[in-house]
C-alpha cells in the first residue's frame, strides 16, 4: 500500500513540510478546487502542483475529486457536453502520473453531517451524524454545516425539484452511461476510477443514492466489468450503515482487485437510527475492528493507495474540521503499524 495524506492545496493550512514529516507518508492527495465543475483543468495548475510537491520529495499519484457534474447525473440532453470534458481532464492527469481518481455520485450533496463540532468525552471535537437534528433540518431553508452553500436557496430549490422523477435505478443507469464513456478512456491512460460510498449510506432530502451496499457495488462491477471500475473502501461511510458487513465487503472486494483506494478511519455508532460520531483511528474508541480490516487487506495482497480520514480536533489545533494536523497523523502512524503487524503475522 501507499500511505497518502488529503492536502488541499496552497491555502491549506497544513504544509507540506509538515506532511513530509510523517512516516512512512509517500504523497498527498488533492484537487483543482477553484475551477467549477464541468470545466477543463487547466495544465498550469497540475504542473504548478507537481512541481511544489517535488521540493518535499512527495507524489500526487491520486485525485480527490475529479467532480462529476450535475447534468451527467440527471442524465440531461447535455450529459455528453461534460462527459467529453470529464475524458479531457482524465487525458491532461494521465500526462502527470495520476493513478487514481476518486469521484462520487451523490446527487447535490457529497458527504453530510449535522455538526462539525461534536463534543466528545476526552474534550476533542469530531464531525457526527445525528439522525434527530437531521430531520429537523428545512428543505426549503437549508444551511448545512460544512457544506460549500454555492447555491442561492432559489437555486438548490429548484435542483432538488429536477430530481422529483430521478429514482434509484435512473441515477444507476446515468452512472453507467458516464462510465461507459469514462472506463475505454481509463482504459486506455491506465487510470482507475474509485467510486466513494454514499455517505451516510441512506437516501438524503428523498434524492436517491445508489452506492449504499455491498450489493449495489457487485451490480456496478457487474455492469462495467473493467478492472479500472473500482471502489473507494471509505470505511466509515460504509459502517454508518447498520445493514453493512464492512469485513465482507473488504474481503470480496480487494480479493477482486476492486479497491483502488481506501479511506480509512474509525466511526462510533449511536443507537439504531443512523447517528454516529467520527472518533480516533483506534480500534476500540470506535465500532470497527481496524486490525481485523487491515489484515484482510494485506492478506488479498491490497496495493492501493491509502489515506487516515476524518480526524477529531485535538490539542487546541484550528482549521478544518476533519482535515486537522494532529490526529490524522496520529491515524497514519497507527495504521502504519497496523500494517506493518499484519504482514509479519501473515507472511
Amino acid at each position: 500500500m501507499k500511505m497518502t495524506f488529503r492536502w488541499y492545496g496552497f491555502n491549506d493550512p497544513i504544509k507540506l513540510s509538515q506532511i513530509r514529516q510523517i512516516p512512512n507518508m509517500t504523497g498527498v492527495v488533492t484537487a483543482i478546487y477553484d475551477v467549477p465543475v464541468g470545466e477543463l483543468w487547466p495544465v498550469d495548475k497540475v504542473e504548478s502542483i507537481q512541481k511544489e510537491l517535488k521540493k518535499y520529495n512527495l507524489a500526487l499519484e491520486v485525485i480527490e475529486s475529479l467532480p462529476v457534474h450535475e447534468n451527467i447525473k440527471l442524465g440531461a440532453s447535455d450529459r455528453d457536453h461534460y462527459i467529453d470534458i470529464y475524458c479531457k481532464n482524465i487525458r491532461t492527469l494521465s500526462k502527470y502520473g495520476i493513478k487514481c481518481i476518486c469521484y462520487n455520485f451523490m446527487p447535490v450533496f457529497d458527504w453530510l453531517r449535522t455538526t462539525l463540532n461534536y463534543k466528545n468525552k476526552d474534550g476533542s471535537t469530531s464531525l457526527a451524524f445525528l439522525y434527530s437534528d437531521y430531520i429537523e433540518l428545512d428543505k426549503n431553508n437549508l444551511h448545512l454545516p460544512g457544506w460549500d452553500e454555492s447555491y442561492t436557496q432559489e437555486q438548490l430549490h429548484d435542483l432538488l425539484e429536477s430530481y422529483s422523477n430521478i429514482t434509484h435505478d435512473t441515477l444507476f443507469n446515468n452512472l453507467i452511461y458516464f462510465l461507459d464513456r469514462v472506463i475505454p478512456v481509463c482504459k486506455e491512460c491506465d487510470i482507475n476510477m474509485a467510486i466513494h460510498p454514499d455517505d451516510p449510506p441512506l437516501d438524503i432530502f428523498q434524492l436517491p443514492r445508489i452506492m449504499s451496499t455491498m450489493d449495489d457495488f457487485k451490480r456496478l462491477f457487474k455492469a462495467i466489468p473493467d478492472l479500472h471500475n473500482g471502489m473507494t473502501l471509505c470505511t466509515g461511510s460504509l459502517t454508518a450503515g447498520r445493514h453493512n458487513d464492512i469485513y465482507k465487503i473488504t474481503e470480496t472486494f480487494s480479493h477482486e482487485g476492486r479497491i483502488h483506494f481506501a479511506h480509512l478511519r474509525n466511526i462510533k455508532l449511536l443507537g439504531n437510527d443512523g447517528s454516529f460520531t467520527e472518533c480516533a483511528h483506534l480500534s476500540s474508541s470506535g465500532d470497527i475492528d481496524m486490525y481485523m480490516l487491515i489484515k484482510i487487506l494485506v492478506k488479498n495482497k491490497f496495493k492501493g493507495y491509502v489515506r487516515p480520514d476524518h480526524g477529531r480536533m485535538i490539542w487546541n489545533e484550528s482549521g478544518n474540521p476533519g482535515y486537522g494536523l494532529y490526529d490524522r497523523a496520529l491515524g497514519a502512524a497507527y495504521l502504519n503499524g497496523l500494517f506493518e503487524a499484519a504482514k509479519k503475522e501473515l507472511y
